[in-house]
């Protein structure tokens, strides 16, 4: 069965949709089209990508990362995926601006993900690449 983990809006992202929000209103108000038509441009995006941002892992060994209909949807293979670590970015005593899930791929690039509950969603995939690799060794 495939499980499927939606993404979380952390402080980063309603940061920058209250900074659109606002570069729209100020466009609108001032009847400026070149402020108003690109921020409002963004801000669909921004807020279609946040909506409809998923985590599918499938039961034949893949995550799929779906980051909307503007985005390409891509396929990482449970075998290319080294590590699995939970980090976080700009600190600021115990507060941090976001936190993530950070994917070391075998190719050597890296993926930042989001889910909404960051202890199951690596719990999980940490046993599925475990469960895939066992059974292709096996």
């Amino acid at each position: 069965m495939n499980r499927i983990f939606h993404a979380r809006i952390a402080l980063a992202h309603s940061l920058a949709l209250l900074m659109l929000t606002v570069l729209a209103l100020f466009g609108l108000w001032e009847k400026q089209a070149l402020c108003f038509v690109p921020a409002l441009i963004l801000l669909v995006v921004l807020i279609e990508r946040l909506i409809h941002t998923t985590y599918t892992l499938t039961t034949d060994g893949r995550l799929i990362i779906d980051r909307g209909r503007f985005s390409h949807t891509r396929t990482v293979d449970l075998r290319d995926i080294r590590s699995v670590q939970r980090c976080s970015s700009l600190r600021i005593g115990r507060c941090c601006l976001m936190t993530y899930v950070l994917l070391q791929l075998a190719d050597g690039r890296h993926e930042a993900l989001t889910p909404a509950n960051e202890e199951s969603f690596t719990r999980v995939l940490e046993r599925h690449i475990a469960i895939f690799c066992a059974e292709n060794e096996g």
